[in-house]
């Protein structure tokens, strides 16, 4: 064995020696997951296996391109992962390869988005997703809305006959007249009549005031919304909308949406307008994969998905594409090409073991049964809450998240958020249908997919509930005692005590409830019998 210089020795040299402040801090992460309760519907707990293979010695190859195509020799491994990875992918969703294709290069989901976006469109293309405040995703075409957009973009005969956006209002309200006719004035009828909606007054058919995303900078956007009766899927609005907008994509799938889609009504939908339809699965394809949701593979072009969420991989991203599409006989190269070279250099091979490993339990009979309490799990802790007189948006939910809406209660979804940090319970604030401000909405997106993969039931879902309810209310307390509306007021008297105030000794309480009963659970890729509290880690045990 050649002796190594010393230049070289760091090579070998084991974390926790080499760099104890980085080791430190996986290790203080590691008990904050241990300690905790995790329940952002966009995270899961990926399994040991995962974990080896992502932290594999894959992380060194270089391989741009596609299996046996690539631009860099010595890949014949390389090839035979990402074949491998490419066939449990379909397997794991039931697709046959004959009509189905799928990349796994994706950095991630909102790589993968964009890149299918930039294979299914040109630049200034139109798209319509569900918008950002009624649980859609950034990635799907959200900007910050004004009222011009529809006036500048949408009808350009709009600019012949009003001088501007607020002139067509007051015409849609009947205070001024159009002298027009024909299809012309059919079309400006059917958008007043969309105007009058009580849909209209959320904003929905609203303009980029600011645009935040590449899928709203690059292309043109029109977001579709909720039904303010029952905050469910507009359809109907929806398809009014694209008799008028006319997109060339329409995209479904959400961040913060408790029910499922009806896949066929966007089929139609986009068929009507010539458009492709695409699926962003990222939250609920472990759901779908299981066959406890319905089936977008039925019905779009594309579908896109993230692997870390309910398919308890980690974080990257895929995208699937029909090989026998209609609107794109070349639908293959296209996502190929948009994925590498034009949005992407070479791809992780390490994640793509990942990915491959955590597909082959999806392809377990045993995933149906986590999927399966995945659901009940939120059902649960959505039934609970409601129980205790809390409104939930929709009133309940369809898969692993529930959407808790705090404004009844005047309490904001930051200042819930901030106090769970404190007691060991991970959430996120989160708007709701008819929120007017993102900087402090009014609700909490809650999921229940990293709970089950801890091992626990309806039953222990209930005492997760009964902390989010004392949590509420120890909330609303330290909301009267901060004595102002302000955040960084809420946070300082529920982390210090202050004259005789109680909310900061409740708090502490909380904390150690939960820090005993999360400590109950095992966590995976973890030897829990063998963790110590690390160093900048202060407890009252």
């Amino acid at each position: 064995m050649a002796t190594t210089p010393d230049f070289n020795k760091v090579l070998y040299t084991p974390l926790a020696e080499i760099d104890p402040e980085v080791q430190n801090i996986i290790d203080k992460e590691t008990w904050r997951q241990y300690s905790g309760l995790e329940l952002i519907a966009s995270e899961n707990l990926t399994s040991r296996a995962t974990m080896e293979a992502n932290g594999s010695i894959l992380t060194n190859k270089y391989s741009e391109g596609l299996p046996h195509a690539r631009y860099y020799g010595g890949n014949e491994y390389v090839d035979e992962l990402e074949v491998l990875c490419q066939k449990r992918a379909l397997q794991a969703f039931h697709l046959d390869p004959a009509k189905w294709g799928v990349n796994v290069q994706p950095y991630s989901g909102s790589t993968a988005n964009f890149a299918a976006l930039t294979a299914l469109l040109q630049p200034q293309d139109r798209l319509m997703g569900l918008g950002l405040p009624d649980g859609g995703h950034l990635t799907h075409g959200y900007y910050v809305r004004g009222m011009s957009y529809y006036f500048h973009h949408s009808l350009p005969e709009l600019h012949e006959n009003f001088s501007s956006p607020s002139s067509i209002e007051s015409w849609s309200r009947g205070a001024i007249t159009c002298r027009t006719d024909g299809l012309l004035r059919s079309r400006l009828i059917a958008w007043r009549d969309l105007a009058r909606q009580p849909t209209f007054a959320h904003s929905r058919y609203a303009t980029a005031k600011k645009k935040m995303t590449a899928s709203s900078i690059y292309f043109q956007s029109l977001p579709y919304g909720l039904d303010p009766a029952n905050q469910l899927i507009d359809y109907k609005g929806l398809a009014a909308q694209a008799r008028l907008f006319k997109p060339r994509l329409l995209i479904c799938g959400a961040s913060a949406y408790p029910r499922d889609w009806d896949y066929a009504a966007l089929r139609a939908v986009a068929d009507e307008q010539g458009a492709f339809l695409m699926a962003d699965i990222a939250h609920t394809s472990g759901l779908i994969a299981a066959g406890e949701l319905n089936n977008p593979f039925e019905y779009c072009d594309v579908v896109t998905t993230t692997t870390h969420k309910t398919l308890r991989g980690p974080r990257a991203g895929l995208i699937f594409f029909r090989k026998d599409s209609q609107n794109a006989k070349d639908l293959e190269k296209r996502v190929n090409e948009a994925v590498f070279p034009a949005c992407q250099g070479g791809p992780h091979n390490n994640t793509i073991a990942g990915i491959a490993t955590s597909l082959l339990q999806a392809c377990q009979p045993t995933w149906k049964a986590y999927a399966k309490q995945v659901i009940a799990n939120a059902r649960t802790l959505g039934e609970e809450l409601v129980a205790k007189g809390y409104k939930l948006q929709t009133s309940g939910t369809d898969n692993h998240l529930v959407l808790w809406d705090l404004r009844p209660l005047k309490l904001t979804g930051s200042k819930l958020e901030k106090l769970c940090d404190l007691v060991g319970i991970t959430i996120n604030k989160n708007a709701v249908s008819g929120d007017a401000n993102a900087q402090a909405p009014g609700g909490i997106r809650l999921g229940t997919a990293a709970l089950t993969s801890r091992n626990m039931r309806e039953e222990d879902v209930k005492v997760v509930a009964e902390f989010l309810h004392r949590a509420v209310q120890i909330a609303l307390v330290l909301q009267k005692e901060a004595g102002t509306k302000m955040l960084k007021d809420f946070v300082r008297v529920a982390s210090n005590q202050e004259g005789s105030n109680i909310g900061y000794a409740q708090v502490q309480d909380l904390r150690k409830e939960v820090r005993v009963f999360a400590r109950k659970w095992p966590v995976p890729g973890v030897d829990i019998s063998k963790l110590t509290r690390p160093a900048g880690i202060e407890e009252d045990d």
